[in-house]
């Protein structure tokens, strides 16, 4: 646990406090580095990742049908968990154990525990999550969005149309000039401190966590639960190796940033869903920490 704390959290605690400081500091504005992060670097980061990579077709299937199973079932055990608290809060606690931060998180993370064939695998997670959040998040948010909505907010999602133009390259064998190969890798390359430093920035202007009843029923479903479940669905689904280690790390993320955003969006307890997010994430320097120094276990 140690070697996982130091060697993989560490690295990704120190990258975020960079941000941190500097949201304490100055007055940064982040929009403009969502922008950055959202239409440069992770789509780099995301075709270079797919050109490159070793995950077949069938290691993307396996990975769907066991982060999908898993947040399946994590859904209807945090449905009857929720029912100690209040009405108005059970979605939202659900919305944030189902929804994990698979970018900020679990993209630097993957790289750092499980290497590049892990972060493969890790873009592909992202790529499902980010489907879900926008599909799913606003219907346990109270919003059910029309089929056209939904598709047109995914669809101007450029990572998704980077993984796709990689995925007809790679199928048909074309390859880039060397000096434009360069240059994506090279912007590909920055998403993942970036990404962290964003992090940083979110947290160092959030505000002090409060843990009452439902900050924690969400941080012990998320963190303890969610990876604890993935195992056992994975292993009945036949799932083993990287697969398996990619949806459990996957799955012990805190919650995503965007919950935050949802909440925000449709004036939904915005307030707990904050405090929710910057919780799982400081819980989980010691959990993912757990989880890592175990996933050599789970091959």
């Amino acid at each position: 646990m140690l070697t996982a704390l130091f060697e993989v959290m560490l690295p990704v605690f120190v990258i975020a406090g960079v941000g941190f400081l500097l949201a304490r500091r100055f007055t940064i504005d982040q929009l403009s580095l969502n922008k950055i992060q959202l239409y440069a670097l992770t789509p780099a980061l995301a075709f270079s990742s797919i050109m490159d990579t070793s995950v077949s077709a069938t290691d993307v299937a396996h990975l769907a049908l066991g982060y999908l199973g898993t947040t399946l079932v994590l859904g209807l055990v945090a449905a009857v968990a929720v029912r100690i608290l209040a009405k108005p809060a059970r979605n939202g606690v659900v919305a944030s154990v189902l929804l994990g931060n698979n970018g900020n998180f679990g993209l630097p993370i993957a790289l750092l525990a499980l290497g590049q064939e892990g972060l493969d695998r890790a873009i592909v997670i992202f790529m499902i999550s980010i489907v879900l959040i926008w599909t799913v998040g606003p219907v346990l948010f109270g919003v059910a969005p029309t089929v056209r909505g939904t598709v047109a907010n995914i669809v101007k999602l450029p990572v998704l149309w980077a993984i796709l133009v990689a995925t007809v390259f790679r199928a048909i064998g074309v390859e880039l000039p060397a000096g434009l190969d360069t240059s994506v890798h090279m912007v590909g390359s920055a998403a993942v401190p970036m990404i962290l430093i964003a992090l940083g920035i979110q947290l160092g202007y959030g505000k002090r966590i409060g843990f009452g009843k439902t900050v924690l029923t969400a941080t012990v479903l998320k963190l303890a639960a969610a990876p604890l479940l993935a195992w056992g669905v994975c292993w009945l689904l036949g799932l083993r190796g990287q697969d398996l280690q990619s949806i459990m790390l996957a799955q012990s993320m805190p919650t995503a940033v965007n919950v935050f955003l949802l909440a925000l969006e449709y004036d939904k307890d915005a307030e707990s869903i904050a405090a929710i997010v910057a919780a799982t994430t400081l819980v989980s320097l010691v959990t993912i920490s757990i989880v890592v120094s175990q996933l050599g276990a789970f091959v």
